[in-house]
């Protein structure tokens, strides 16, 4: 199974909706969502989609990045009536150092099937983060690769899940351009052999929560694609006009152009792929959040088909 992360800004949820209304009946994928603003309209839109698509999904009660860090209460009250059912989602802890916080949280909000996603804070040789993994109540464990809290886990009859940072980020767009392709993932194919019941990353996205953005001098378009059976690679589809914020429209074209020759001699139509043939094709621009979406739609669509269960 997949836990791809992501955050609750507009383009990622609706890239999740249009994915749950698009493939749930047919679903590997669960996606983990830190919620970021304190307006929860998106939210309250794209939940309900997930839902009725029949695609699962972790909700972060403790946010760590945004407009709404611990505001776990907030999250509760705003989207209670959407949360009525347990079994259709799963309550997730961020764990930096706040052990005995995190287990007196769980204990007052009586959550089953908790996941505890592991920070780069976490100590996992910590008492008291060893005594809250092992409640009954948690369930999932996210963590980069980790030897000793995977033999750990194992004697607990916990779903240890892998957490990976794929994408390599480049300080300029214009950067891009110097490192067309590279090995994306293969956990998709392994995961499982390596003893993890779940695989997780950041999509075609940078870890880092970065907010807002002046007008870049370049726009990259970045898509994931099954380069063999075993390993997904990514490419990077860069404008060349990159010598001033002028004309993003251009840029975004000369950025489609490239992506839709390589969609097309790889034969790749996935319904992501498809919509940035369409702004292509009726040479529209359709923002640089929508391209974001496309991105990390098609990249949903791709593991999802491509995932081994």
């Amino acid at each position: 199974m997949y836990y791809p992360y992501l955050r609750g800004r507009q383009f990622e949820l609706i890239a999740l909706r249009e994915y749950a209304e698009l493939r749930g009946g047919n679903n590997n994928i669960i996606p983990i969502i830190e919620p970021v603003k304190k307006t929860f309209n998106s939210m309250k839109l794209a939940l309900p989609k997930l839902i009725s698509g029949d695609v699962k999904f972790a909700l972060v009660l403790n946010p760590q990045v945004g407009e709404l860090i611990n505001s776990g209460n907030i999250i509760i009250d705003e989207l209670k009536d959407i949360l009525v059912d347990n079994s259709k989602w799963i309550p997730v802890f961020i764990v930096t150092n706040n052990y005995i916080e995190i287990n007196d949280l769980i204990s007052k909000l009586s959550y089953s099937d908790v996941m505890i996603f592991c920070s780069e804070q976490t100590d996992t040789n910590n008492k008291d983060f060893k005594n809250l993994v092992s409640l009954e109540n948690v369930k999932f464990i996210v963590s980069k690769e980790n030897r000793s809290l995977k033999r750990f886990i194992d004697g607990l009859g916990k779903d240890l899940i892998r957490l990976d940072d794929n994408f390599k980020s480049e300080k300029r767009n214009s950067d891009y351009l110097d490192s067309e392709e590279e090995k994306f993932t293969e956990e998709h194919y392994y995961y499982a052999n390596d003893g993890y019941k779940g695989f997780s990353d950041f999509t075609p996205m940078v870890s880092e929560f970065i907010e807002g953005g002046s007008a870049p001098y370049a726009v990259a378009i970045h898509l994931t694609y099954s380069k063999t059976k075993e390993e997904i690679w990514i490419r990077h589809f860069t404008s060349v006009s990159n010598f001033d914020r002028a004309n993003i429209q251009g840029k975004f074209a000369e950025a489609a152009k490239k992506a839709v020759v390589f969609l097309d001699k790889q034969e790749i139509h996935t319904l992501a792929s498809e919509e940035l043939r369409g702004y292509f094709n009726e040479a529209k621009y359709p923002g640089l959040g929508m391209v974001k979406k496309i991105s990390i739609k098609h990249h949903l669509e791709l593991v999802n088909d491509s995932v081994i269960i």
